[in-house]
C-alpha cells in the first residue's frame, strides 16, 4: 500500500467520523441527505461481499467492516432515532435517487469486467459511488444550511477521492500491469462533481464568510 492510498482511506474514514460526531453531539442531521447516505450504504453492501469468501489482509477487512457499520449507523440514526430523525430535512431532500441507481445498475450489466453476480454488483458500486454525493450537493444548494461540520464532511469526501486519483497515478507508474479503466473514469467523474463545492468552500474560507452554494 502506498502513502496516497493510506491517506485516502484515512480521509474517507475521517469524513464518516465527522458526520457521526455531528449527529451524536448535536442530536441533529439537519443539512445531511439521507438519500446520499443510503446510497453509500448500498455501495458498501455491494462492494464488500468478498468479506464472505476472500481475505486480503487484516487492515482490509477491518476497514470494510468499519465503513459498513458506520454507514448503517448513520442511516439508522436518521431514520429511527427519535430525536435525530425530527431534524431531517425531508421536504428538501427530494432528489429521486432511482434516477441514479437504475442507470448505474443498467450500466453495470452492460459494461463490466466479467458477467458474474459479484462482479456486476462490484461494478455497480463503483458507478453508484461516483454520483451518490449528488443528493447531498443538491440539498446544500437548496437549503443553504451548511454548518461547519457538514461542509467539512463533504470537503473530506472530495479530498479522499483526490488522494485516490494520486494513488492510481502512482500505481500506474510503479505497477506494470495495473489498469482499472472503469474505476478511473468513475473516480474522475466523482471528483468533477466536487469541483463547484471546492471552489465556493475555499472562496468563503478565504473571505471568512459562511459557506453558501449558489441556487
Amino acid at each position: 500500500m502506498n502513502i496516497f492510498r493510506l491517506a485516502g482511506d484515512m480521509t474517507h474514514l475521517m469524513s464518516i467520523v465527522v458526520l457521526l460526531l455531528k449527529i451524536r453531539a448535536t442530536k441533529s442531521c439537519r443539512g445531511i441527505s439521507l438519500r446520499t447516505q443510503e446510497m453509500y450504504l448500498l455501495v458498501f453492501l455491494c462492494r464488500y461481499l468478498d468479506l464472505f469468501y476472500s481475505f486480503v489482509s487484516l487492515y482490509n477487512t477491518v476497514m470494510k467492516l468499519i465503513f459498513l457499520a458506520s454507514s448503517a449507523a448513520i442511516v439508522y440514526y436518521m431514520r429511527y432515532d427519535r430525536v435525530v430523525k425530527q431534524t431531517y430535512d425531508r421536504r428538501q431532500d427530494t432528489f429521486r435517487y432511482l434516477f441514479l441507481i437504475v442507470p448505474c445498475l443498467i450500466l453495470a450489466l452492460l459494461i463490466n469486467h466479467a458477467f458474474t453476480l459479484t462482479e456486476i454488483l462490484w461494478t455497480f458500486s463503483i458507478y453508484l459511488e461516483a454520483v451518490a454525493i449528488l443528493p447531498q450537493l443538491v440539498l446544500m444548494q437548496r437549503t443553504q444550511n451548511i454548518d461547519n461540520l457538514t461542509g467539512n464532511y463533504v470537503l473530506l469526501l472530495g479530498t479522499y477521492r483526490g488522494l485516490y486519483i494520486l494513488n492510481w497515478i502512482f500505481r500506474f507508474f510503479t505497477e506494470p500491469h495495473y489498469r482499472q479503466w472503469l474505476v478511473w473514469i468513475s473516480g474522475l467523474l466523482q471528483t468533477a462533481l466536487y469541483g463547484d463545492f471546492f471552489y465556493y468552500y475555499f472562496k468563503c474560507w478565504k473571505s471568512n464568510k459562511k459557506l453558501t452554494l449558489p441556487a
